[in-house]
């Protein structure tokens, strides 16, 4: 990693982005070069032309574009050696600037890029808040600051919140303001539920106060005045008094006010009044909460429940926007909620965890309580503890990744790089491992087939569907992307190697192999003459001289150089040969933030993930274990299970971070996404189920049908002829979706495997 030296250029190259993409926009590409074929430097004496929305300091180009194209480059200066300006071009074109905000984030966005880390989360750190965009200050405000404009309230979200919340929450205050006026004592309650059920009806443009000693004392002893502060700032949460206020006359005795714990009503409230509007205002917050997009609904009813009803009914203010302007001084504003729907939640986090992956959390909790405790099937059928099971695996795969972020941010590279190494393909060879071991002490060779379609379905997935949608999405956005060519060409190497050690012992088998059918039977009856029709037709593993001495070999050597394999990409990209990645992280920004809070430290990130290592373990033991009422649908081949389900609920949250990046413009990190987990499928969790099957036997032979040594050799050709060019758009990223799901179709009408 290279840190720019001209902290300057920072300040001056920075450029605003729109809102919605600021929270996790950190990267960004660079590759202007020289004036050959109508490209131009950037220097200083060159026209600046940026390509996907690149800034590139002058003094990291002078570095790289040789002395003869830093003269002049107009048309009629062409640069004087087009070899040496075709060499800085290629290489100005795998530039990447990061743009990071403090040096944990630079350090992380650092390692995540480099080849071989797979888990691309953004921002283990929080930032500022003064810094954030109106977009993000506006999904985590607490809803307590009156704006001066708020625009139109009649909006689709709005509406619908009446038809969702609104009338089943004022119906039930109404309720209960019925009821505390009936007790008389709460009179004063029955008012405030009157005034909140008209609120929460329609809440929009509407605002709750809570009243200050001094107007209430104005109040008291001249009911009729009007205490309008002409002048006050309307858009503060705060109203404080006036300089020019006239004092009010104290000569009198003030009548004492009973404290609010002193008083018969409150506990009266509290008895009948409060916890019913405990019940409703909760399943509100949670209904909301799920919905996501509904936050504000939660925020809402979660205020109201914690702050407003616990207050003297006396100090409660509802008001509107026309009658802010009497609110009076020493009145502060609790509540004030202008828009139902905000469809930007999808980027709200928790503690650093997106909300989507926090709702998630409690169907691993569902998932092994039913599963462990239910095991009569009483109360849950096997599909749906099957279901649950596979659903709780996708955050507990979003908490892994941002456990090894975290840590990842905080250590040096080598640290990284173990951490990622040991917990990067956790997941899968959890629920691999415990699938064989099931299998084997069942004897249900079908599980076996099914963790090689896994296998095969994850690879297929990783390089045809997670790009392909990548590519369509981020096409739709931006009409050509651009990506390093030589960087993917890298990945594309090691993807052929791969891919030709996986399928090596297939091949084998195949060309020394015996063909042996259990079945063979005559289609013609008796006539010796007719066609011959076999049944479960496969290659003779079984015999000692091909299998143990010759296939059994290989299969060993091939998983021990793959590992090596890995390891000499690792140094070729990291050593040798950064210069192909060389990453510039700002030093201006790098060091903006020197006191950055980590959301999770090294070991609070650590015991997270020990701890969701463990639950996904139990999960994929459930799983599993309910799979079998799956694999013996009829209609459905197990093969398909296998490369869908199985092989693409992990990768979930990978394909949402590929996306996102796409929308920024940064195909290459979608590429680098799917990429990585194919080449880890091939060169780190295959050998690790073989070395597995070598210490405790559970029969797990590389040995793979037809289907998935074409299928997954001709994914690699296409994605290799796709990637030439080095561009992008959402044609070709059409052409590997439908690619992609043609297989499927191909794994869907298949016939069963052997043993299933």
């Amino acid at each position: 990693m290279s840190l720019s030296s001209n902290p300057g250029t920072d300040t001056t190259s920075r450029r605003r982005r729109p809102p919605e993409h600021e929270q996790d926009s950190s990267w960004e590409h660079s590759p202007p070069s020289c004036h050959i074929h109508g490209l131009q430097i950037h220097d200083q004496v060159c026209e600046a032309e940026q390509l996907n929305s690149a800034d590139y300091t002058p003094s990291s180009l002078r570095s790289i574009c040789p002395a003869q194209c830093t003269t002049k480059c107009t048309s009629s200066h062409p640069c004087q050696s087009h070899h040496l300006c075709d060499d800085s071009r290629e290489e100005l074109q795998s530039k990447r600037t990061i743009r990071a905000e403090n040096e944990v984030e630079a350090n992380k966005l650092v390692n995540n890029y480099r080849f071989g880390f797979r888990k691309w989360k953004s921002h283990v750190t929080e930032r500022p808040f003064e810094e954030r965009s109106d977009v993000v200050k506006e999904l985590y405000s607490e809803l307590n600051v009156i704006k001066p404009q708020a625009g139109h309230f009649i909006t689709c979200g709005n509406i619908a919140y009446v038809f969702l919340f609104g009338w089943w929450v004022s119906v039930a205050y109404l309720l209960v303001s019925v009821l505390m006026f009936i007790t008389i004592i709460g009179a004063s309650y029955g008012k405030l539920c009157w005034n909140l059920s008209c609120y929460f009806l329609w809440p929009f443009g509407k605002t709750i106060h809570e009243i200050g000693n001094t107007l209430r004392r104005c109040c008291n002893e001249a009911p009729d005045c009007d205490c309008i502060t002409e002048g006050l700032d309307d858009n503060s949460p705060v109203l404080l008094p006036s300089p020019t206020e006239i004092p009010i006359v104290t000569t009198l005795e003030q009548p004492a006010r009973t404290p609010y714990w002193r008083r018969f009503s409150t506990y009266l409230w509290l008895l009948l009044g409060y916890p019913p509007l405990v019940v409703i205002h909760s399943l509100a917050c949670f209904f909301s909460w799920i919905l996501v997009f509904t936050i504000p609904v939660s925020k809402m009813n979660a205020r109201t429940l914690s702050v407003i009803l616990l207050l003297p009914p006396e100090d409660v203010s509802v008001s509107t926007c026309s009658q802010r302007k009497r609110q009076g001084y020493e009145t502060r504003a609790l509540l004030c909620c202008y828009h139902a729907v905000n469809w930007y939640y999808y980027k709200y986090t928790v503690d650093g965890i997106n909300v989507f992956a926090v709702n998630l959390l409690p169907l691993v909790i569902i998932a092994i309580v039913i599963g462990y405790i239910d095991q009569d099937n009483q109360y849950a059928s096997s599909e749906a503890k099957f279901a649950i099971a596979v659903s709780s695996i996708i955050p507990l795969s979003y908490y892994i990744g941002m456990g090894i972020a975290s840590i990842s941010a905080q250590s040096n590279f080598a640290v990284g790089a173990v951490v990622n190494a040991t917990f990067g393909s956790i997941t899968e060879l959890t629920f691999y491992i415990t699938a064989l071991l099931r299998g084997h002490q069942a004897d249900k060779p079908c599980l076996q087939e099914v963790v090689k379609a896994a296998l095969t379905g994850t690879l297929l997935g990783c390089i045809l569907f997670i790009p392909g949608i990548c590519m369509i999405i981020g096409g739709l956005k931006h009409s050509e992307q651009r990506f390093n060519s030589r960087s993917t060409g890298v990945s594309s190497a090691l993807l052929f190697i791969s891919v030709g050690g996986v399928f090596a012992p297939t091949l084998f088998s195949k060309a020394y192999g015996s063909l042996v059918c259990d079945a063979c039977t005559n289609s013609a009856g008796g006539n010796s003459s007719g066609p011959f029709v076999c049944h479960n037709c496969h290659y003779d593993l079984n015999n000692g001289t091909l299998f143990h001495n010759h296939i059994e070999p290989l299969v060993y050597s091939v998983s021990a150089l793959l590992p090596v394999a890995y390891i000499i990409g690792l140094l070729f990209t990291l050593k040798t040969h950064s210069y192909i990645y060389n990453i510039h992280v700002e030093e201006g920004q790098a060091s903006g933030h020197s006191g950055a809070v980590v959301h999770w430290s090294r070991w609070r990130s650590m015991v997270i993930l020990i701890m969701a290592t463990v639950l996904t373990s139990a999960c994929a033991d459930l799983t599993t274990e309910h799979i079998q009422p799956i694999l013996n649908q009829p209609n459905i081949s197990q093969y398909f299970i296998g490369v869908t389900v199985l092989a693409m609920v992990p990768e979930i949250p990978e394909i949402v971070n590929g996306i996102q990046f796409a929308l920024q413009n940064n195909i290459s990190l979608s590429l680098e996404v799917g990429s990585c987990i194919a080449v880890q499928v091939c060169m780190l969790q295959i050998p690790v189920l073989v070395f597995f099957n070598a210490f405790y036997d559970v029969g797990f032979v590389l040995i793979f049908s037809d289907l998935h040594l074409w299928a997954s050799i001709f994914s690699v050709i296409l994605v290799n002829y796709i990637f030439m060019d080095g561009k992008s758009d959402y044609f070709q990223g059409a052409a590997l979706v439908v690619v992609y799901f043609i297989l499927l179709a191909l794994y869907y009408f298949a016939p069963s495997p052997k043993g299933c």
